[in-house]
Parts: structure tokens; C-alpha cells; sequence
């Protein structure tokens, strides 16, 4: 509106955006409006294409900006009803293509996508945006495969798809436990131990400054690279040839024990109140802490109880454990952990 952003607004919008500095924060908020409008815009342009044929104009229209809204801030609502979200596209190369690219994006983070558009080369961008760039790519491709040697041979979701289906219906199950919440294959069908990776796969999560939950991608690849040295012996974490500082290490262990403790108790929880199997429980507790969305059918079965305990792990996964456990324990306290570097930051928290 052209006034002057002060710098005690710009530490408020650095907040809300998770951003790494004040600095650049209002060119990123600027980009985050725009670029938010254009993706969605043409999410839903390509969407509708296949959408109005099947709908009609008006209402073919709407669910593709529906979907496409839902999808880039993943949120994964269903409108087609009876937990049937996409499975009726799963050989649709245009649907499953926008959808997948439209969570992937939103779960990259606005820094990432800002640096990306405007560095363009890798080896310039911030030590933060390619540890979530690698770290999302070896999840998708991983997962992907994972997948599909689960799945390809089960006569309920996969064994009877052409491999284009097989393929796409592999890199979706992926991408989507990354807190988007649509599936293109019966959920409840999927085997234990697929839906037991999925539960991995919606801990872990979206990156910070995204549109998703989770413990967060970087997150996770500093554990890993912490277990990988220990294993080595080397008494620090390296993260691409950089060093990290061990009060950083301790804080991302500290992001997944009290996520974890939050998910077995809330599980422990739902488990005395609810009368259901196990993996249906944990995976719907896992789905709500990672704001996923994905059910394997329990959720319109829960009780008064039931509900508030999914709504409250919703809200403790969408705010973070770390600040969940600092409204609890202090005052004041800065939850944006970063690992700092001569090349840039990691968001970690």
C-alpha cells in the first residue's frame, strides 16, 4: 500500500514466513503472493481441461481451481466423497502430473522456489535449498520405487493397471504423504507394509517455509548425516562438506523425540478410546500431526473423544512440537533454529 515496513515488521512477517533473514523479506513476500497466484492459476487452467468435459463448465472450472488451490497448499480435501479423492484419474497422465507438481512446490518452501527462479544454478543456491532439494528428490524417487515393488503385484490397487498407471500411481503414493492428502489408489487396500511407509513418509514431512507439515525435510537430513557420522566415527555432522554445530544437532533431535513422544501418546490415546485395529490409529495420528489428511477409513468413525484428540495433534503438527513445548515451558523463546554456514543457512525448526 506503500507505506514503510518497519524492522519490527519485517521480524513479524520473517516469522511467518520461516524465512532465514529479515533481509529480502519483503521481495519474498511479494514473490509469494505473486508466484502463489500464477502456479495455482495455471494448476487449475490445465485441470479444468479435463475437468469440463466430465462436469460441465461451471462446475468443471470450480473443481480445478478447487483442486489446484488444495493441492499447492496441500491440503488434500476431497470433494468426490467416499474416500474416493482422485483414484477414479489414476491413469490420467495430465491430473496426476499437475496434482504431483503442485505438491511438490508447495512443499518446497517459498525461499526454495524464490532461489530457484532467481539463482537457477545449483551449485549458487543456498545451502538450505539444496539440502531440501536433494533430500525431497531421494524421498520421491526412493518412495517411488518403494511403491511400486509393494504394490505393482496387489490385485486391489496396482496388478491390474497398465505401467504407465503402475508408474504414475508409484510416484504419486510418493509425493502425496508429503502432507497433501489425495490418493490415486484405495488406501485401505494398500498393503501393511505400504501403508506403514506411507506413515514414514507423512512423519517426515514437507520443508520449512512450505505450505506442509511434518518434522521437515531438513530436519530429517541432519539426523541421517548425524547417524552417518556416528557410524564413521567422526565427531561432527557434515552436510554437504559442512560442518554443523552440535547445539543445531541437538535441536533437530530434539524436533523428532518430541514429535515422536506427541504420536505414541496421542496413538496411546486413540488406542484406549477408539475400538480399531493399531495401524489404522497410528496411521491417522501420523496423518493429523503431519497435517496429511489420508485415512485408512477411520476418521468418520471417530467419537466426540476421538475427534478432539485428531484435532489437537493437528494443531500441535501445523504450530511444531518445538513451539508447542516452549508455549508449554518458557515465555519467550526464538523456535526458527538455523544451522549457520560461510554459504548460507539450514531451517531446522
Amino acid at each position: 500500500m506503500g507505506k514503510k515496513i518497519t524492522f519490527k515488521e519485517r521480524l513479524v512477517m520473517q516469522e511467518a514466513m520461516n524465512a532465514l533473514t529479515p533481509q529480502g523479506i519483503v521481495r519474498l513476500i511479494r514473490y509469494a503472493l505473486i508466484s502463489t497466484f500464477v502456479i495455482e492459476g495455471i494448476g487449475a487452467a490445465l485441470l479444468s481441461f479435463k475437468f469440463i468435459p466430465q462436469f460441465g463448465l461451471w462446475e468443471g472450472i470450480f473443481k480445478g481451481i478447487f483442486h489446484s488451490v488444495s493441492a499447492y497448499n496441500n491440503a488434500g480435501f476431497d470433494i468426490f466423497g467416499n474416500f474416493k479423492s482422485l483414484t477414479q484419474y489414476t491413469e490420467s497422465f495430465v491430473v496426476n502430473f499437475v496434482i504431483m507438481a503442485l505438491i511438490v512446490l508447495g512443499g518446497l518452501g517459498f525461499t526454495v522456489q524464490y532461489e530457484i527462479i532467481n539463482k537457477r544454478y545449483f551449485k549458487k543456491f543456498s545451502l538450505h535449498s539444496k539440502v531440501v532439494i536433494i533430500t525431497t528428490s531421494i524421498l520421491i524417487v526412493v518412495g517411488a520405487l518403494i511403491f511400486y515393488l509393494l504394490e505393482h503385484d496387489n490385485p486391489e490397487t496396482m496388478k491390474y493397471l497398465s505401467f504407465k498407471g503402475k508408474v504414475l500411481s508409484s510416484l504419486f503414493a510418493s509425493i502425496t504423504p508429503r502432507t497433501a492428502g489425495f490418493n490415486t489408489i484405495d488406501i485401505a487396500k494398500m498393503t501393511d507394509a505400504s501403508n506403514f511407509f506411507t506413515v514414514i513418509l507423512m512423519f517426515i514431512g514437507a520443508s520449512p517455509g512450505s505450505t506442509g507439515g511434518g518434522i521437515k525435510t531438513s530436519t530429517f537430513a541432519v539426523i541421517v548425516m548425524t547417524l552417518l557420522s556416528v557410524i564413521k566415527g567422526r565427531e561432527d555432522t557434515e552436510v554437504l562438506d559442512k560442518r554443523i554445530p552440535k547445539d543445531e544437532v541437538y535441536r533437530a533431535l530434539s524436533v523428532v523425540c518430541i514429535s515422536m513422544f506427541i504420536v505414541l501418546f496421542d496413538v496411546l490415546l486413540l488406542s484406549v478410546f477408539e475400538k480399531a485395529n493399531f495401524l489404522p490409529i497410528f496411521y491417522e495420528v501420523i496423518s493429523a500431526f503431519g497435517t496429511v489428511g489420508l485415512t485408512m477409513g477411520l476418521t468418520p468413525h471417530l467419537d466426540i473423544t476421538g475427534r478432539i484428540i485428531i484435532v489437537l495433534t493437528m494443531y500441535a503438527g501445523r504450530v511444531g512440537p518445538l513451539t508447542v513445548i516452549y508455549a508449554l515451558v518458557r515465555k519467550h523463546a526464538n523456535t526458527n533454529a538455523v544451522m549457520k554456514y560461510p554459504e548460507g543457512n539450514v531451517l531446522i525448526g
